[in-house]
């Protein structure tokens, strides 16, 4: 009999090049009783080792420098009579377990690897050359360990204890299992002597009839053999799902019956876990689209047979792509999950929730005829939305709209009920959102109108009811006009007419924006024609492309048909494209544009900022011009967010050789703010609304004859601007300045005070604390980071405030002084703070600089 301390004494030798490895199998060998181990980090003196130690476990790695696992196994073969080597192959590479095992090798274990199963395949190894070694010298031992069978079965005992599967030797004639492996014993929790004396049907092996059936010689088991999946149950009761593979074997005049269990869990449950991603969505662990479907399909046919009533609710949150854009994707994902975990405790357990895609889920109600059961699911859902998020320490809030739509009222299958459901929710979205509706007939008006204004936009085209209006661009160092965006209307009979908002998005799903622009391409070419023919003259006119146009379209073979037909010049015309519309398919419009480009036509990028953004693109596709998004455009001068913007992109389009327009201009101090910052052109209702073809000629006109002059730069004089909401502090401070020989300016409210800064160039700013809307300091606050060279002073009869202190100590506010103030030290104080600009601002060399100085308005050091 082999004992613990046979097992313990035997020689061991560790090969692997990573000393780490070998020194936690060291520890794990030697902590556990192990005396004779040894290692080492060559391969390449396995060989010569064992010839002198014949070590009775070799623990092998496969990729070592030098020389491989696999060529120390063939070095070894000569060495060894049995039939297998003394190695256990430990490795990090699973995919090589065969061709280890072909190799030689006793054993497999992947890394990183389990100690107890390693420590229990190293004893089981161990276990079996032992015996190997013990058989020669006694030739008796496997036939004790095989209960004195026929000695033909003493072949079996190798074979059956190298595996993990468990293996059972069943007598046909006794019906009596006479031997297991020691697989049997680890998968049932049994001693090999407990095993025997058990009849197989208490573990489940078979059932009553099951061995007999098995064990019948007219089977012919040899040829065909079974291969059942079952379920064995442990000594702890617990039950194993496994593969039983039986099969009959004769040894000598005795037939038996072979039955190998293979663990099939992980099989089962990696089975189970694709059924389940089949049918739930990965991300919430909701039923997913085809399961809702499923579900809702049974519903009904329950429903049916109840006279019940079932409820569906399309729920998709409200601007859920804005939060997920500015947060990021990670965080959109996790918000997703906490809603979908509140979305469930707002429902009965008998109900189901669904997410259909996206951020669009659903529910399904089963209910009585009163519909107010899903007006109370609506409201709780929206309640639970109110309380705001918290994902990872960020905020955020969202609210739903929701559809309803109602078996048997609405639809009668699922498909339809969902669709209807869905359309209610647009209804929802379409009222302000926050809010549900449900599906009635009406709502099928509105399919009906869509559909009838698909066709009469394709009347519209073949009856040319669509115009052009040009809306003008302004080049803001010359005054003039530089040129026009082309803009699609239809004049459609008895409406009159229609903006593009109103049809241009069903052009685009039915792709009849393929045929629409290839005619605003050949109108605008004809337009330009006719001026450049006039007295109007050249005008550059900029045509928006659509994404489709790419795709579907010959964008190029329309655009050279069409300068070719009317015969303008190339440079005249603008093509603007979003960043979607580039990115449709790079490769093709960068070959399209290339050569657009070669021809003369300008390219530029309509609402930059708003999309992809990125360098990458700007630097592989041919772009002349940036349109910065009026999104920026609109709070320039109040947002110091958009400011950053619209400056970063004017910046970058610069350092790229690109110029830039701002859309959207619709005020002086807009236009005041961008023209200091270098912004190329502008257009918006400033300057002019779009017009037909012939007010905007004769507007070009006029502003040839009397451009619009840019205003003379103003850094150089000294500017105070002075913000206080009431008047009489304004008209006192207004007379105390008035001697200093300073311009002033005067704001009622923060919003005049953005407004001036953006007209003007102002070198200190003083400021009121209290002021309706917004505070001084949250004023000079924005104020800093939009114009942050100038001098902020609050100027306030509040003292004590710790936003006031808070402010001067982040930089926002220059000095803070009180009401009533002391004349003479205040107008020291300002005058202090425009020497402290200038100096900050403007070398002493400067003869603006030299010029206050000697007026006595910047105090000498």
């Amino acid at each position: 009999m082999i004992s613990l301390d046979d097992i313990h004494n035997a020689a061991i030798l560790i090969v692997d090049d990573q000393l780490v490895n070998v020194q936690l199998l060291e520890y794990l060998l030697t902590t556990t009783g192990y005396t004779n181990v040894s290692s080492t980090t060559d391969p390449r003196e396995v060989a010569a080792r064992h010839l002198k130690h014949r070590y009775d476990l070799i623990i092998l790695d496969l990729h070592m420098p030098g020389m491989s696992g696999f060529q120390v196994m063939e070095a070894l073969a000569p060495m060894e009579t049995e039939a297998y080597l003394p190695v256990l192959v430990v490795t990090a590479e699973p995919d090589k377990k065969l061709a280890a095992l072909d190799a030689g090798a006793r054993d497999f274990v992947g890394k990183p690897f389990d100690p107890v199963e390693v420590l229990t395949r190293i004893r089981n190894m161990l276990e079996v050359r032992l015996l190997h070694r013990e058989s020669k010298s006694y030739g008796t031992l496997l036939e004790q360990t095989v209960r004195e069978r026929t000695a033909e079965l003493q072949r079996f005992r190798s074979a059956m204890d190298a595996t993990n599967d468990a293996i059972f030797l069943i007598d046909t004639g006794s019906m009596t299992v006479v031997d297991v492996n020691d697989g049997a014993c680890r998968m049932l929790g049994y001693q090999r002597d407990e095993l025997l004396r058990l009849d197989p049907t208490v573990y489940g092996l078979a059932g009553p009839g099951q061995l007999a059936r098995q064990a019948d010689p007219e089977r012919d088991a040899i040829r065909y053999p079974d291969l059942v999946e079952d379920h064995l149950t442990r000594a702890d009761l617990r039950e194993v799902a496994v593969e039983v593979y039986w099969q009959t074997q004769s040894v000598g005049s005795t037939r038996m019956l072979i039955a190998v269990a293979r663990d099939i869990s992980e099989r089962l449950a990696a089975r189970q876990r694709l059924a389940h991603l089949a049918s739930y969505d990965s991300l919430t662990g909701l039923p997913n689209r085809t399961l809702f479907y499923q579900t809702l399909r049974e519903a009904i046919e329950l429903a049916q047979d109840k006279q019940w009533r079932i409820v569906v609710l399309f729920i998709a949150l409200d601007r859920f792509k804005t939060v997920n854009d500015s947060l990021g994707s990670a965080l959109g994902d996790e918000l997703l999950r906490q809603f979908s975990t509140r979305l469930v405790q707002c429902v009965r357990i008998r109900d189901t929730v669904g997410r259909l895609g996206g951020d669009e889920f659903a529910l399904i109600l089963t209910m009585t005829r009163n519909q107010q059961d899903a007006v109370n699911v609506a409201n709780e859902v929206r309640d639970t939305l109110r309380a705001p998020f918290d994902l990872h320490g960020k905020q955020a809030g969202l609210t739903a709209s929701i559809g309803i739509a109602m078996y048997p009222d609405d639809a009668l299958d699922p498909e339809t009920l969902i669709k209807y459901a869905d359309t209610a929710m647009g209804r929802a979205k379409e009222a302000g959102r926050d809010g549900y509706r449900f599906f009635t007939a009406g709502m099928n008006v509105q399919v009906l109108a869509r559909l009838d204004l698909e066709l009469a936009l394709r009347h519209a085209l073949e009856h040319g009811e669509f115009l052009l209006y040009f809306q003008p661009k302004v080049n803001l160092r010359t005054g003039r006009i530089s040129g026009a965006e082309a803009l699609l209307r239809w004049n459609r009979p008895g409406y009159g007419l229609v903006f593009p908002v109103e049809f241009v998005p069903v052009m685009e799903e039915t792709g009849l924006i393929v045929r629409v622009g290839a005619w605003v391409i050949d109108e605008a070419c004809r337009q330009i024609a006719q001026w450049s023919a006039s007295d109007v003259g050249d005008v550059r006119v900029a045509v928006n492309v659509s994404s489709r146009q790419f795709v579907e379209g010959d964008l190029e073979g329309e655009i050279r048909a069409a300068v070719s037909r009317h015969g303008i010049d190339p440079t005249l015309l603008e093509l603007e494209l979003t960043e979607s519309a580039l990115m449709s398919n790079a490769e093709h419009t960068i070959a399209v544009l290339g050569n657009l480009k070669q021809l003369g036509i300008t390219i530029a990028i309509d609402d930059f900022g708003t999309g992809y953004s990125s360098l990458a693109y700007l630097k592989r596709f041919p772009i002349d011009k940036l349109k910065i998004d009026i999104a920026f455009v609109r709070d320039v001068t109040v947002n110091p967010d958009d400011a950053a913007i619209a400056l970063a992109i004017i910046g970058m389009a610069h350092s790229l050789h690109m110029q830039v327009i701002a859309e959207g201009v619709e005020t002086p101090a807009q236009l005041a703010y961008l023209r200091r910052h270098r912004c190329d052109e502008v257009q918006g209702f400033h300057f002019s609304r779009p017009l037909p073809a012939a007010e905007f000629g004769e507007m070009v006109m006029a502003n040839v004859a009397q451009p619009s002059e840019p205003e003379a730069p103003d850094s150089h004089r000294q500017t105070l601007l002075i913000v206080d909401d009431d008047v009489n502090v304004l008209s006192s401070l207004h007379r105390l300045f008035k001697r200093d020989n300073y311009r002033i300016l005067t704001g009622v409210s923060p919003a005049e005070g953005f407004e001036l800064l953006a007209l003007h160039t102002v070198q200190v700013i003083v400021c009121d604390q209290r002021m309706p809307g917004m505070s001084g300091t949250e004023f000079l606050s924005k104020v800093k980071e939009l114009y942050p060279d100038t001098i902020r002073i609050i100027l306030s009869g509040y003292t004590g405030l710790e936003a006031v202190l808070d402010s001067i100590n982040r930089g926002a506010i220059y000095r803070f002084y009180t009401k009533p103030w002391d004349e003479t030290q205040l107008r020291d104080n300002v005058r202090l703070a425009f020497h402290h600009y200038w100096l900050m601002n403007g070398p002493k060399d400067d003869p603006h600089n030299a010029h206050f100085v000697e007026a006595g308005q910047v105090p000498a050091e």
